[in-house]
């Protein structure tokens, strides 16, 4: 096999036994940017960040320290809960941590994890809304482990009155969940919001959140902080409205739009989970990012974290396991992340070129084919079917082999109920021509195939565009030879 799974550790062993390599003006021979001066305007850029690069999300790992518990707006969409070990989306964490804790699990997991690029803080309430406690984690986690990037997620509601505070910390992303531009449609999303020692509710409370949005929004654009947009995907409340919104938050300056499902169940205690209110499906999220162009540039691979969230998208660790370090060793810690970026850059470069040739394979016979695929990271097909809890799906056409979005499922392989749970990874995988897996059992591989999808196996540790270049062209091969058998 051409391409092998690496091992870290042997990456990381294989780089400090080499001399430092010199570094680049700015600080970084892999593209990181250097910590940014006080009071200067951030310099990162999207090229390591695994929440705003498609491929950076591949290699870099990122983590959030839940030390904002309170929020100052409710959404008909959250329900915060602190004990949900088992769910994966925004708002839930399984502890919230002081300050002091969350520098002191960032300094544990930059010391054991090198891929670790990213320290955020997204929750589980609004980061602005504890101000306070947002900024000491900040400046500590700056002043511990400065090569790092800094990032923090908000609702916008508080977000026009700390723009330079965030500024002055060398904070160089920030995300603000924007769900409409319309108060009349912000008022079937926000019940209330909390403003200026005053909860106000209805029209109000929707035209106050979306100038303070666009406010602070126009105010970090101009502070060169690179801006990424969420927006919950809703359907029959906002999902007509998503140009508008689109249109709004990019020529304000917004360098990367996020859309993503509606995540509903009854069990959440949320009022659209308790009222009725669907989640869309994947073609309808994938409509919906299709026809807003290409002002910004769309995220594709979110994966909606929890506001605890530790590890590379998609394969998260326990975040709490970082706590029970008894020993901290910042400088190798320091020393294992600049040889992972090192060979991070060499790898991505590589990829590149093996993209680039797959791309070129990809034939007029093959234009628009999905293809899902079982993946744990480093941009390889390396998943086993039944542990995946969400597939990434590329199209493949005359634009190249590009991934369109991530598909989440609960997995397969859980314990009891398979006949369920397959029965909903095939609704989830709705218009999906392939699954490209590293192993997959008997009988899912039958489930699956009864249902329409083709099953590959044969590519485990390759790259994910090699991979799925490979398969097409032995479908094609496959293609002429019956035909040349029925002429």
């Amino acid at each position: 096999m051409a391409d092998q799974i690496i091992s870290l550790d042997s990456i990381v062993r294989g780089r400090l036994a080499r001399p430092a390599a010199k570094s680049s003006a700015d600080g970084c021979d892999s593209g990181c940017a250097a910590p940014p001066a006080p009071g200067s305007a951030a310099p990162e850029t999207a090229g390591d960040h695994p929440c705003y690069s498609a491929e950076a999300h591949q290699y870099f790992a990122r983590l959030h320290l839940p030390v904002a518990p309170a929020c100052n707006i409710q959404c008909h969409y959250c329900n915060r809960k602190y004990d949900c070990a088992n769910e994966s989306r925004p708002g839930v964490t399984s502890a919230r941590l002081t300050p002091e804790a969350g520098i002191r699990r960032a300094r544990a997991m930059a010391a054991q994890m090198p891929e670790l690029r990213v320290i955020g803080i997204a929750g589980p309430g609004d980061p602005l809304a504890n101000p306070d406690r947002t900024f000491a984690t900040i400046r500590g986690v700056r002043a511990a482990l400065p090569d790092l990037t800094l990032c923090l997620s908000t609702n916008g509601l508080a977000l026009p009155d700390h723009v330079e505070t965030i500024a002055e910390l060398g904070v160089g992303h920030v995300t603000i969940t924007v769900n409409m531009v319309d108060p009349a449609v912000g008022e079937g999303i926000y019940p209330w919001i909390f403003y200026r020692h005053r909860r106000r509710r209805g029209r109000e409370a929707a035209e106050i959140l979306h100038e303070r949005q666009m406010l602070g929004l126009e105010r970090l654009a101009a502070k060169g902080i690179l801006v990424k947009v969420n927006t919950v995907l809703i359907p029959g409340v906002n999902d007509g409205h998503l140009p508008q919104v689109h249109d709004a938050v990019t020529a304000r300056g917004a360098a990367i739009h996020n859309v993503m499902p509606l995540i509903v169940d009854p069990a959440h205690g949320t009022h659209y989970g308790l009222t009725g209110q669907r989640a869309p499906t994947a073609p309808e999220l994938d409509a919906a990012r299709q026809g807003l162009g290409a002002a910004a540039s769309l995220m594709v691979h979110c994966r909606q974290c929890r506001a605890d969230a530790a590890g590379l998208l998609g394969a998260d660790k326990p975040a709490a396991a970082f706590d029970t370090a008894e020993t901290i060793d910042d400088d190798a810690g320091l020393a294992a992340r600049e040889a992972y970026r090192l060979w991070a850059a060499e790898e991505r470069a590589d990829r590149r070129q093996a993209v680039a040739r797959a791309e070129r394979a990809v034939t007029a016979e093959d234009a628009g084919a999905l293809i899902a695929v079982c993946s744990r990271g480093g941009g390889r097909v390396n998943a086993h079917f039944g542990h995946c809890d969400s597939f990434a799906v590329y199209r493949a056409d005359a634009a190249g082999i590009r991934l369109t979005g991530i598909r989440r499922v609960d997995r397969y392989c859980a314990g009891g109920g398979d006949d369920h749970r397959m029965a909903a990874i095939v609704e989830t995988l709705a218009g999906v021509d392939t699954l490209l897996c590293a192993k997959i059992g008997k009988r899912p591989r039958r489930d699956l195939e009864a249902a329409g999808l083709a099953v590959d196996e044969t590519h485990a540790g390759e790259r994910i565009e090699t991979a799925i270049a490979d398969h097409l062209a032995t479908c094609a091969g496959q293609d002429r030879a019956a035909a040349g058998r029925r002429a």
